[in-house]
C-alpha cells in the first residue's frame, strides 16, 4: 500500500505540468481566451485527471505501450493538442514508430488545420523510411504555411529529407509534391530551388542546374539559385557561375554574404584578380562587412601587399571588435593577428609581431601562435629555439603531431635548412608512412637539398598515394621541363594536372615552361600572358620574361621583369634569370 502510495504521488508530479498545461492554452487569442480555457477545465475533471495520472504511473512502471494506449485515449476524449503530443513522444520514446504514427495521424484527424501534427507524421514517415508515403503530408505542410511564410517552409524541405538513404526516390517525391508551386510564380523560385537540392542531393548534377535556372528564371531577385549555383561551379559547368554573375549584376544591392562566397569560389579556383575584384565591390558596396576586409587583407599578404594587407586586416579588426560584431566574425580575430604579426615579422618589426601574437587568447588558436613565436625566434637567429618551441607544443588533439611536424619543416624552408627539412621528414615517414602530403613535401625538399632522383620517386609514390595530386603531377612535370628533360612525359603530367584544376595560374605557367622548351615558343607566350593576367606572380614574369626575350620582344620582357620585381625582388627564379641574362633592371 504504502509502494501504491509512492507511485501515485510520483505520478502527479509527473503529470502535473501537462495538466496546468491544459488549463492555459498557449497564447490563446484575447477575444476567446476565456472560453477556450473552460471547456479544458471541465474535460480534465474527475475521470480524465485520473486517467492521465495512472498513464504516467503506468509508464514509469515500465510499462510504456500500456502508458501509451491511456495517454491517446485521454487525448481522443479531450481532443488536446498536447495529450496527442505526449502520446507520440511516448511512442517515439520507446523506439515504436507505428505507435507514434498512429497517434500523430489521430492527432492529424482530430485537428487537420494544426501545422503540428503533420509534421510529426511527416518527419515519422520519413524516420520509417515510408518515402512514398510522405508525399501528402509534405503537400499539406506547405498549404499549412502562412502564405507569407509559404517560401521558407518550401525551403527547409531539403533538411528534412537529409537522410533518406534513397535520394533519387525523395527527389522525386519532392518534386511531384511541389507541382502546384512550381507552377506559381509567387513561390516557384522557392519550389525550383528545393527541387534542385534534392537532385543534387541524389547526384543528378545536370537536373540540379537545371532547376537554379528555371528558378532564377521566375524570380532573378531570389538567393536561392545563385546560391546552389556557386556549389555546383566547376570548369566544366560554366552555366552555374553565369547564374550566378547574372544574380550579381541584375541585383545592384545584392546581398553581400553571395558575393563574398563568389569572390571564395573564385579563390578556390586560383582565379585571384577575380576574386579581389569581388571583394573590392563587396567593400565598396558594404564598407562594415568584416568577412571581405579579412579574406581582402589574406590576399594582399600573399601578393606581398604589405601596407594594403596591414590596412585591410586592422580595419577587419576594428569591425570585428565592435558589440554588433557576430560571433563568427570574432573567431577570425586570431587568423588576423597572426597574419598582422607575419606583415610585421616580414618587416623585421619583431616587437610588434609579438604584440599581435599576445592578442591572441582562445586556446584553440594557440598552437597557430606558438608556430608563429617560432618564426620570430628563427628570423632572429635563435633557429634552434624556435624548434624546441615547436617540439614542446601538447598534443591535445588526434592530428597535432602532424601539424607539429609541418610547422617545424616550414620553419626550416623558410630558412632555407632543406637538408634537415627532408631529414625531419624522412623521420617522420616513420610515423605517418601513407601520408601523401608528408610525402610531397619531402620531395619538394629533396630537390631542394639536390636529391633528384629521389624527388622523382617520391612524386611518383604521392601520385599513387592519391592519384588526383594535381600539385604531384605538376611538380614532376616542372622539374623535368626545368632540367630539359623527358620533355613529352612532362607535358602529359601537367596537362594531367590540369585536367584536376583547369584554371590554376601557376600549373598553365609550368605549361607554358614546358612548350618553351619545346621550342614552341608562340604558344608559350600565349599561355603565359594568359597565366600573368590570373596571377601576376614573380616566378610566371620570370619566365614570361624569358620566352618573349628570346623571341626579340625586349622591351616588353623587360616591362613583365620590372612587373615581377615590384611584386617580389627576392623570387629566385627571377633573380636567377635575370643574373643568366646578365640583364639589370
Amino acid at each position: 500500500m504504502k509502494k501504491k502510495l509512492i507511485w501515485i504521488l510520483a505520478g502527479s508530479c509527473l503529470a502535473a505540468p501537462l495538466l496546468m498545461a491544459q488549463t492555459s492554452p498557449p497564447n490563446p487569442p484575447a477575444a476567446s481566451a476565456k472560453a477556450a480555457e473552460a471547456p479544458l477545465v471541465s474535460a480534465l475533471d474527475g475521470e480524465l485527471f485520473y486517467q492521465l495520472l495512472v498513464g504516467e504511473i503506468t509508464i514509469q512502471e515500465g510499462e510504456p505501450g500500456a502508458g501509451f494506449a491511456i495517454i491517446l485515449d485521454a487525448a481522443r476524449k479531450s481532443n488536446d493538442p498536447l495529450l496527442y503530443q505526449r502520446a507520440t513522444e511516448i511512442a517515439l520514446q520507446g523506439r515504436s514508430g507505428d505507435a507514434a504514427l498512429q497517434a500523430a495521424k489521430a492527432w492529424q484527424q482530430a485537428q487537420p488545420e494544426s501545422r503540428d501534427p503533420n509534421r510529426y507524421v511527416l518527419q515519422i514517415l520519413i524516420a520509417l523510411n515510408r518515402i512514398t508515403e510522405t508525399e501528402v503530408p509534405l503537400k499539406t505542410g506547405v498549404e499549412l504555411a502562412p502564405a507569407a511564410d509559404r517560401s521558407l517552409a518550401i525551403s527547409a524541405i531539403p533538411r528534412a529529407y537529409a537522410r533518406v538513404s534513397d535520394k533519387k526516390l525523395a527527389s522525386m517525391v519532392v518534386e511531384q509534391a511541389l507541382a502546384t508551386y512550381i507552377a506559381n510564380p509567387a513561390t516557384a523560385s522557392s519550389a525550383w530551388t528545393t527541387v534542385g537540392r534534392m537532385r543534387l542531393a541524389a547526384g543528378d548534377v545536370t537536373g540540379a542546374l537545371e532547376a537554379a535556372q528555371k528558378g532564377q528564371a521566375a524570380d532573378v531577385r531570389y538567393e536561392g539559385p545563385p546560391l546552389m549555383a556557386l556549389e555546383l561551379m566547376d570548369p566544366k559547368l560554366p552555366a552555374a557561375e553565369a547564374l550566378v554573375q547574372k544574380y550579381l549584376t541584375g541585383n545592384p544591392k545584392s546581398l553581400p554574404e553571395i558575393r563574398m562566397a563568389y569572390a571564395r569560389a573564385l579563390l578556390d579556383a586560383q582565379r585571384y584578380g577575380e576574386a579581389s575584384a569581388q571583394l573590392q565591390i563587396v567593400i565598396k558596396e558594404k564598407p562594415d562587412f568584416p568577412p571581405a576586409w579579412l579574406v581582402l587583407g589574406s590576399l594582399q599578404l600573399q601578393d606581398n601587399q604589405l601596407a594594403q594587407a596591414q590596412t585591410s586586416l586592422q580595419r577587419y579588426v576594428t569591425l570585428a571588435q565592435q558589440p554588433s560584431a557576430e560571433e563568427d566574425q570574432a573567431r577570425g580575430l586570431a587568423q588576423a593577428y597572426l597574419q598582422l604579426a607575419q606583415i610585421a615579422e616580414k618587416r623585421k618589426d619583431f616587437a610588434a609581431a609579438e604584440n599581435w601574437i599576445s592578442k591572441i587568447e582562445n586556446p584553440d588558436d594557440m598552437m597557430q601562435a606558438q608556430v608563429r613565436r617560432a618564426s620570430l625566434l628563427a628570423n632572429q637567429g635563435k633557429l634552434a629555439e624556435g624548434r624546441q618551441l615547436i617540439r614542446n607544443l601538447p598534443e591535445r588533439r588526434p592530428g597535432d603531431a602532424r601539424l607539429k611536424v609541418l610547422a617545424e619543416v616550414g620553419l626550416l624552408r623558410d630558412l632555407k635548412q632543406y637538408r634537415p627539412a627532408y631529414d625531419l621528414l624522412t623521420e617522420a615517414s616513420v610515423k605517418f608512412p601513407n601520408d601523401p602530403d608528408l610525402v610531397y613535401d619531402q620531395a619538394m625538399m629533396a630537390e631542394k637539398s639536390g636529391q633528384l632522383q629521389e624527388m622523382e620517386n617520391l612524386l611518383r609514390r604521392v601520385i599513387q598515394l592519391k592519384p588526383d595530386s594535381a600539385s604531384a603531377y605538376n611538380a614532376l612535370g616542372y622539374s623535368f621541363a626545368d632540367r630539359n628533360v623527358k620533355l613529352t612525359e612532362a607535358r602529359e603530367l601537367i596537362r594531367k594536372a590540369l585536367e584536376f584544376t583547369p584554371g590554376d595560374p601557376f600549373i598553365r605557367d609550368s605549361l607554358g615552361w614546358v612548350e618553351f622548351r619545346l621550342g614552341n615558343r608562340e604558344e608559350a607566350a600565349k599561355i603565359f600572358a594568359e597565366a600573368f593576367k590570373a596571377k601576376p606572380d614573380a616566378e610566371i614574369a620570370a619566365h614570361y620574361g624569358e620566352v618573349l626575350w628570346s623571341m626579340g620582344q625586349r622591351d616588353r620582357a623587360i616591362a613583365i621583369w620590372r612587373e615581377g620585381n615590384l611584386l617580389n625582388p627576392e623570387n629566385e627564379t627571377l633573380v636567377e634569370t635575370l643574373k643568366r641574362l646578365r640583364v639589370k633592371l
